[in-house]
């Protein structure tokens, strides 16, 4: 049944907006006035976005939504859409948990949303269970909100009809994938900062104040010594040419992306140079073996197929080379391997891993293994983090302080050789 959304005047020439099921649009109008509300405004909207009215035969809007949906389901939802589908998991897991049906407990979501495309969502999530579709099938149509694994682990949950155990499941590993990121960003985050500070202060000093007080040294008429000279001829480049050192960044950040993004060798080449970082890549690396064991843990303690998690796993682990190393994983237990086998073949997981997965297999407690992996990687990640923001402060602080220090040294040495005269 298509969901619009509504703007309306009350009686008492009061405003109201929100959502409505309805099977037209007349039948929309309909109910609105039955409710005393006089339409002023009335779209469709289909998983939270408003959709046009395309001419007949005009193929733009179906070409634009295919796009839309293809690079949705192609990035999976955001840090945003997680957060927030992470509350709405739990909230099912409970409410499915104390006996109550998928339909109402679905409705229950619809009237607690705090967002209107959030409610629109799961309004047409309920429509779509009650014309007949399951549940997965259901969240597989939103996929900027919902990801492969996501949708995987519930069509297994709904399978074994243990839905509200994996559900509750999901909800404490995207709990777990949200702390991690933040670990991670967050020791990414002060550096950048600081380079991107002390960046505008320099910038600032070059092209504004710099230039002031060498031009009253060169007034004097004495010959600058060579640090001036060089600072001078600094400072020049930066008052003419300093938009084009943020273009120049601005573009480059912007290639670099792109080719990160779009390029297959690209990404592969940068992943591969970030773990060779010293301190910084032993944290990316980590941070990837920590979301492959986790998330395949996840997926096989939910009944998800180990050949099925093995190809979700290796797009939800950040990093190509540990994603790379995955799919091979994953061909050779096609041919009939083993997990350990490959995994310790590989080079790109530490020895650790691949001996402790080796009797998770054997002992036939292989997601248990893996969970403890995981609540183990998690642990060094939190000293990794301290040790690269221990390390990186001081080596920041001194970078800072040279550039600083080398501009004070030129301005004052002339100041210093004119009083003595």
């Amino acid at each position: 049944m298509p969901i619009y959304e509504y703007k309306a005047y009350a009686p008492g020439g009061s405003t109201k907006a929100g959502i409505i099921d309805a099977d037209t649009e007349r039948d929309a109008r309909q109910k609105l006035r039955r409710d005393k509300l006089h339409v002023h405004h009335l779209v469709e909207v289909r998983g939270g976005k408003r959709r046009k009215k395309a001419k007949p035969g005009d193929p733009k809007e179906s070409l634009l939504q295919r796009a839309l949906d293809a690079r949705a389901s192609k990035q999976g939802p955001g840090a945003k859409e997680s957060e927030i589908i992470g509350g709405v998991t739990r909230q099912m897991a409970t409410l499915l948990g104390s006996g109550i049906p998928l339909a109402d407990t679905l409705s229950a979501v619809v009237d607690q949303a705090e967002k209107r495309n959030v409610e629109t969502m799961f309004r047409q999530i309920r429509e779509d269970i009650q014309s007949g579709s399951n549940l997965a099938e259901a969240l597989g149509r939103h996929p900027r909100w919902f990801s492969d694994l996501y949708v995987n682990m519930v069509s297994a949950g709904q399978a074994s009809g243990n839905l509200d155990t994996v559900l509750s499941r999901l909800a404490d590993y995207m709990s777990m994938q949200r702390t991690l990121r933040r670990k991670v960003v967050g020791a990414l985050t002060y550096p950048m900062m600081m380079l991107g500070i002390g960046f505008i202060v320099v910038t600032i000093l070059m092209a504004k104040v710099v230039p002031e007080i060498t031009q009253m040294l060169i007034d004097q008429g004495k010959a600058l010594p060579p640090a001036t000279k060089i600072l001078v001829a600094i400072s020049e480049v930066f008052q003419k040419y300093w938009w084009v050192l943020f273009f120049v960044i601005g573009v480059a950040s912007a290639i670099l992306e792109r080719f990160y993004r779009n390029s297959e060798k690209g990404r592969l080449a940068i992943d591969k140079f970030l773990l060779k970082v010293p301190v910084l890549g032993d944290l990316l690396r980590k941070a990837a073996v920590g979301r492959f064991t986790r998330t395949l843990s996840t997926l096989l303690q939910s009944g998800v197929p180990v050949i099925q998690s093995l190809d979700i796993t290796k797009n939800v682990v950040g990093n190509r080379v540990i994603s790379d190393a995955t799919d091979h994983i994953k061909t050779r237990v096609i041919e009939g391997t083993d997990i350990s086998g490959p995994l310790k073949a590989s080079g790109a997981f530490p020895s650790v891993v691949g001996y402790m997965v080796s009797v998770g297999e054997q002992s036939g407690e292989l997601e248990e293994m893996l969970d403890r992996i995981a609540i183990a990687y998690d642990e060094e990640i939190d000293m990794v983090t301290e040790r690269f923001t221990a390390l990186l402060e001081p080596i920041m602080i001194v970078f800072l302080a040279g550039i600083v220090g080398f501009i004070v040294y030129a301005i004052v040495q002339p100041i210093l050789e004119i009083g003595r005269v």
